[in-house]
């Protein structure tokens, strides 16, 4: 186990180090920040004391360090138009994001691990038909259109739910189907996919034979060896749906760091958007590592291959 987790905190920071160089050189390619924090008036002595004060004198394998040695000690810069830290922004919203990628992770479970089961145990069934008509939808239709349709047909025609905002929870109930929906549909492919592959196999086919109720055939056999595979894509769900909630954020105004992203970048203000990206990214490589620990627990092959 020991060994396991070493190798994977290597790639860890290997990813680490190659987002923080991503993110670093995308920030460049946006052009001089000097020009987004002075005029065309400015006098070149002044705008040498700017590009000293910035670090942008130095050569850009010194200047990546600069960014680094900040970013570990949670310095992300003042956002342009807010003249505030950018880490207490972005830490502000992310409160909103978390709870709003909590719900949707937890309808894409509640969802898709049942809706998964009960399509194997219904192989060919009008349930297994439905079940695999919702995986679909969910991957074909794009979140905006099916947040958009919710709003129009459940919010605006029928009134029965709130179209917007951070609030009870009647608020979250569209924002995490819009988000959830498509991340189910994968859940539920994968676990009637595993069940199934379960259910046919010759363990399962003896326990039958000696007797064992269905119900224990089904969750104490099948699911508990099939849920591996879904495990590992639920958490990787988690990291995925704070970086899709974007979208989703944007179409139901919804307080986080998705709509903060976009109003940076309708703003250009690079340095709060360079700050939800960090965020982000650490936390997707944050879950990938966990959820690498939780498999590795789950199943002794990994952890001892």
């Amino acid at each position: 186990m020991l060994s396991f987790l070493r190798k994977r905190l290597i790639t860890s920071l290997i990813a680490v180090f190659i987002v923080t160089v991503v993110i670093f050189v995308l920030a460049r390619l946006q052009g001089d920040p000097r020009t987004l924090y002075t005029d065309e008036n400015l006098s070149k002595e002044t705008y040498d004391a700017l590009g000293a004060e910035l670090g942008l004198d130095k050569p850009l394998v010194y200047q990546y360090f600069i960014f680094i040695r900040k970013v570990a000690v949670g310095d992300l810069g003042k956002s342009i138009h807010q003249h505030l830290p950018v880490f207490d922004i972005v830490l502000a919203r992310l409160p909103a994001t978390a709870k709003l990628a909590a719900a949707g992770f937890l309808f894409s479970v509640a969802v898709g691990v049942p809706l998964g089961v009960l399509s194997a145990v219904k192989r060919g069934s009008g349930w297994d038909l439905a079940g695999r008509m919702f995986a679909v939808l969910g991957h074909a239709l794009p979140s905006f259109w099916i947040a958009i349709m919710m709003i129009f047909i459940i919010s605006v025609k029928l009134d029965l739910l709130p179209t917007s905002r951070d609030g009870g929870f009647d608020h979250f109930i569209l924002p995490s189907i819009a988000l959830g929906w498509a991340a189910a549909g994968g859940q539920m492919r994968l676990v009637r996919s595993a069940m199934l592959e379960v259910l046919d196999s010759q363990y399962v086919m003896l326990a039958r034979a000696k007797g064992v109720t269905k119900e224990s055939v089904i969750f104490k056999h099948a699911l508990r060896n099939a849920i591996l595979a879904p495990l590992t894509f639920a958490g990787l769900t988690l990291g995925g749906l704070i970086t899709g909630a974007i979208i989703t954020e944007t179409v139901f105004a919804w307080p986080g760091l998705g709509l903060l992203a976009i109003n940076a970048v309708t703003s250009s203000d690079y340095a709060v958007l360079q700050g939800v990206m960090i965020f982000i990214t650490f936390f997707y490589l944050f879950v990938s590592f966990a959820v690498d620990m939780i498999y590795a627990w789950a199943d002794p092959r990994i952890r001892y291959g």
